[in-house]
């Protein structure tokens, strides 16, 4: 594996930041304060195809190879400080976008990419229920053959961009003698369809300007056409959507990590303290010393599980460790960070406090740390 760039993959970096640092940045403290959900700045974000990352160029995207979009999503975590619409980018596209690209017929793909990678859609990915978290054996949603097609009904719960989605891979319990493995169903659902509304939007901690809430399906009609891949074949979308998700939305992360370092180093500079820079104290040295250990091994396993997403056949094992080691680097980073900034770094206007916030967030989604060890202990036989 070599991951020296290429010189599509530098210009793809410096782009990204570039952008992301012009574009995506104003107002941030009132749109995290106020729990803004920017449809401009997602627009925006199409207009350089981050929404269709490795999506063919016949069906709108960009057509990167999982390492690139790797790097496009570390560069837009780097530059852009407003952590609530990268995830929201993130769950759009490697939940809902990967999923109908690689399980969906060519008339879905050709109905639905296009106007999910060029901005005009919001899509969402919908397996969380109260009662099935990390369990999702436990799923309730129902769904029941009638006609040419199947009624779905029940709730899902903590959904990424839940409230503002057009468009939502549901799955729902469609054979329950066979349980999750042959007995669930991915379907595509659109917003407007009778049977389908929105329950409670949700305050979070962090990620506050990417909206999650309740989504409801009171005898919600779909036909045969809405089928994600095969009937009872939803744990296969859900395995590539969890294998494309923890592989890359750590990548984000890695951004962050980046970004966070060189705000501690600059701090440690030029922050005074007893005649001379705080950097100059070795617990505050060896503070920022293991964030850079932390960001590049965070960077190297990464970009493996990228690499390995592409060129292997399953990738499971490499999504784990990279969700598990990234997201909770990313968390001690941040709030390293916070220590290291003192009674500032408690303040809002110094953006760092906001930063541990969106954090911990990171080892809850996609999977808890938890749920990424059991995984990781299942695959050495135990």
């Amino acid at each position: 594996m070599d991951f020296a760039f290429s010189d599509e993959q530098k210009q793809l970096r410096d782009g990204t930041i570039r952008f992301a640092r012009e574009a995506l940045n104003a107002d941030l403290l009132e749109r995290d304060r106020d729990q803004v959900f920017s449809r401009e700045l997602w627009r925006e974000c199409a207009r350089i195809g981050i929404q269709g990352l490795p999506v063919p160029e016949d069906y709108g995207g960009t057509g990167l190879d999982a390492l690139s979009c790797a790097i496009v999503l570390e560069a837009l975590g780097y530059g852009c400080r407003d952590g609530g619409l990268v995830f929201s980018l993130s769950a759009h596209l490697l939940a809902c976008v990967v999923p109908i690209w690689r399980h969906g017929s060519d008339e879905q793909k050709q109905r639905w990419l296009p106007p999910l990678c060029d901005g005009t859609l919001v899509g969402a990915h919908a397996i969380t229920e109260a009662d099935s978290g990390s369990d999702t054996f436990a799923m309730r949603t129902r769904a029941r053959r009638d006609g040419d097609g199947w009624l779905i009904t029940g709730s899902k719960t903590f959904i990424s961009n839940g409230p503002v989605a057009d468009l939502a891979v549901v799955f729902a319990v469609t054979d329950a003698d066979k349980g999750y493995h042959g007995g669930v169903t991915a379907f595509i659902v659109e917003r407007g369809m009778p049977g389908f509304g929105c329950g409670q939007k949700f305050e979070k901690m962090g990620l506050r300007t990417s909206p999650v809430g309740e989504l409801v399906f009171d005898e919600l009609f779909v036909p045969d056409s809405a089928v994600l891949g095969q009937v009872g074949g939803g744990s296969a979308v859900f395995a590539t959507a969890m294998d494309w998700e923890r592989c890359l939305l750590v990548a984000g992360h890695v951004g962050i990590m980046e970004r966070l370092l060189e705000t501690s180093v600059a701090y440690a500079r030029s922050r005074r303290q007893f005649g001379q820079p705080i950097g100059k104290f070795q617990a505050v040295a060896h503070r920022v010393a293991d964030m850079k250990v932390q960001l590049e091994a965070a960077r190297l396993l990464t970009y493996r599980a990228a690499w390995r997403l592409q060129n292997l056949r399953n990738a499971s094992l490499d999504a784990a460790i990279a969700k598990l080691a990234v997201s909770e680097s990313l968390l001690k980073t941040a709030l390293d960070t916070v220590h290291l900034h003192g009674g500032n770094g408690f303040m809002v206007e110094y953006e760092v406090e906001r930063a541990l916030r969106d954090a911990v967030g990171s080892t809850i989604y996609s999977g808890t740390s938890e749920m990424q060890r059991s995984i990781i202990a299942r695959w050495l036989g135990l």
